[in-house]
Formats: C-alpha cells, sequence, structure tokens
C-alpha cells in the first residue's frame, strides 16, 4: 500500500474543454500520481492559449507519476491533427479511441491504478465512420465483459441503473430476471471491493408509479422485480424493495443505504444530478479496472476560455484514487 498509486487521464476531445480542465488540476498538488494520457502538443497549445506555465514531463511505464503541483506527466499520443478550441474534426476520432485504448490497457497490464475519463463527443466519432456508443460500451468490448453497470455518485449518494440509454417504451421488455440478476451482484461485488464496503445496503426501485400497487398500476413487480429479488436475498445480498421511487429518495430511506438502484435512466439520474450536478461522477462497475468519469459533456462554447469548472474531473479523480485504494486492500487483505 505504500507504493506510489498512479491514474491514468484521457483529455477527451480534443474541441472541448478536457485538455484544460485536466491542465487546472495540474496547477493543484495532488496526493496521487497522475498521467495525462492525450497528444502533447494539444496540452502545450491549450496551455498556451490560456496563460498557463504548466510543466509537462513525458511519461513511460514504470516511470513515477507527477503530484507536484505545476507539472503534470504525459503519455504522449499521436493523431490529433486539429487543436483549435471549440471546432470539431472527424480526423481527431480515431486519435480520441487511441487514449481510450492506451490508458485502460495500461490499466489492465498494471501501469495504471485506474483510469479517468474527461468527456469525449460520440457524434463527431461516428461522423468519420467509426461506431461509438460511448466509453461505457467501449470498455465493456476492450475488457471483454459481458455486463457493465453505469453508477452515478457524488460524495453522498450512490445511484446504480438497471437499464440506460434506452426509449421509455422498451425499459420494461428490458427489465428481465436475468438482467437484474447481473446488475445486482454486479453492484453488491463492486460496492465490496471498490468502495469497501462488506455489507452493502441497496434500495431497489420499482418500476412503474407506487411500485406498482399490487398490480393495479402494473405488474412487472410481481411478476419479475420482487421474485428476482426474493432469490438474490437467499444468496445473502441485502435488497429494500421495490420501492416507489418517488420516497425512495428521501432521508428515511437514503439515510440507511449504500445506494439505489433505479429502473432506468430517467427515473434516478434527475435526482442524483440535482443533488451535485457539477460535482458527480459516472463510475463503470463491472469492469476488471476503475473507471470513472465526468457528469457532463464537451462544452464546446466554453472551450479555450478559461472558464470551464474542474469540480466534477476533480471529483472522479477522488473517486477513482478512492475505488483504486479500496481494491488494494482488498487484495492485500486490509481494511481502509
Amino acid at each position: 500500500m505504500s507504493a506510489q498509486l498512479v491514474l491514468a487521464v484521457t483529455a477527451g476531445e480534443p474541441a472541448g474543454i478536457g485538455p484544460e480542465l485536466c491542465l487546472q488540476l495540474a496547477g493543484e498538488e495532488r496526493s496521487c500520481g497522475l498521467v495525462l494520457v492525450a497528444s502533447r502538443e494539444l496540452m502545450q497549445d491549450r496551455a498556451r492559449q490560456l496563460g498557463l506555465a504548466t510543466c509537462l514531463h513525458d511519461w513511460q511505464p514504470g516511470m513515477p507519476a507527477e503530484s507536484r503541483a505545476g507539472h503534470l506527466s504525459v503519455r504522449d499520443v499521436s493523431g490529433c491533427l486539429s487543436t483549435e478550441p471549440g471546432k470539431l474534426d472527424t480526423a481527431n476520432s480515431q486519435y480520441v479511441l487511441d487514449t481510450l485504448s492506451i490508458a485502460a490497457r495500461g490499466c489492465l497490464a498494471g501501469e495504471f491504478d485506474g483510469m479517468v475519463t474527461a468527456p469525449v463527443h460520440k457524434g463527431v466519432i461516428n461522423e468519420a465512420g467509426i461506431a461509438f456508443s460511448g466509453h461505457t460500451e467501449f470498455l465493456q468490448a476492450l475488457c471483454g465483459v459481458e455486463r457493465v453497470v453505469m453508477m452515478l455518485a457524488t460524495e453522498e449518494l450512490r445511484v446504480a441503473l438497471v437499464t440506460t440509454h434506452l426509449p421509455l417504451k422498451d425499459v420494461s421488455a428490458a427489465i428481465t430476471p436475468e438482467r437484474l440478476r447481473q446488475v445486482t451482484r454486479i453492484l453488491a461485488a463492486d460496492l465490496r471491493t471498490f468502495f469497501g464496503i462488506e455489507q452493502p445496503r441497496i434500495l431497489v426501485a420499482g418500476l412503474n408509479p407506487h411500485a406498482g400497487e399490487g398490480g393495479h398500476l402494473g405488474r412487472e413487480e410481481i411478476e419479475v422485480i420482487e421474485p428476482t429479488l426474493a432469490e438474490l436475498r437467499g444468496e445473502g445480498l441485502q435488497l429494500i424493495g421495490p420501492l416507489p421511487a418517488d420516497t425512495l429518495f428521501t432521508p428515511h430511506w437514503l439515510d440507511n443505504a449504500d445506494a439505489a438502484l433505479a429502473m432506468y435512466h430517467d427515473q434516478g439520474l434527475p435526482v442524483l444530478k440535482f443533488q451535485g450536478f457539477g460535482r458527480a461522477v459516472n463510475i463503470t462497475l463491472g469492469l476488471p479496472i476503475v473507471r470513472t468519469s465526468v457528469d457532463h459533456g464537451t462544452a464546446l462554447d466554453l472551450a479555450g476560455t478559461g472558464t470551464a469548472d474542474a469540480g466534477s474531473l476533480r471529483t472522479a479523480i477522488r473517486m477513482g484514487e478512492h475505488m483504486a485504494r479500496c481494491r488494494k486492500a482488498a487484495q492485500a487483505g486490509e481494511s481502509i
């Protein structure tokens, strides 16, 4: 546990705010080493544009990573052909994906203890003729896992999702016993591994208003959710629900819970983002690596202005560090 903890940070879309958010963090002393996986030229150009005196150090595996204020280690990635803030360029798309691949493969190889991602622009990557639906699916395929779970978190609240980016009309059919079992088991296991919670208590939302009200407002709770939760409780999982989503997110329930499991995207995330937008973290569970991300997009209109807020990236790094330390402690049979 005494060895330096090193996180890889991908700078995201070159035209967006990711590069300057990383440079903002470089101005602060850090409790772990950070390696920026990005084009060195891009970072130098953006620092010049913003008038920042950041010292960039070339990094290769095996080298210590910078944690001093004003210094930043950079794993240089080639292929960034345009560095103009606010102006998307499809020619940069493969470069963006290369940064993700290098960071993730570095985590799998033990070069990094986790990765933190600044925002990418899915549209411009697809316009370049590359099929890309997001960080989560990209990392799922690269790591070769069957199921991943999206969880957003602040310091006070964790919300995981059974389904993610689906039209509302498709959600009910997607909530199958197998999917619910997989998601819930991953959530419980990763709360233990990455957050050090030995017996996590998970609140589970129903799908329908009033959690179906005994079948009068829908039968998904009776036919799918309740039997599956009963099965999982038999495995030792501490699950409370299904609960009406409109009362689940109240202190009465949340004060004694470690996470909430929502059935669909807009059931759980509006509550979390209202509670902590700008300091929330997107976490991918189910991977063999630590991955956290910001809770916002590329903000092209702010790029290059120096006014973007690094709060979410700062929180993502802090959360990634905590998760990595918990995993190291679990592997060593220690507590944290």
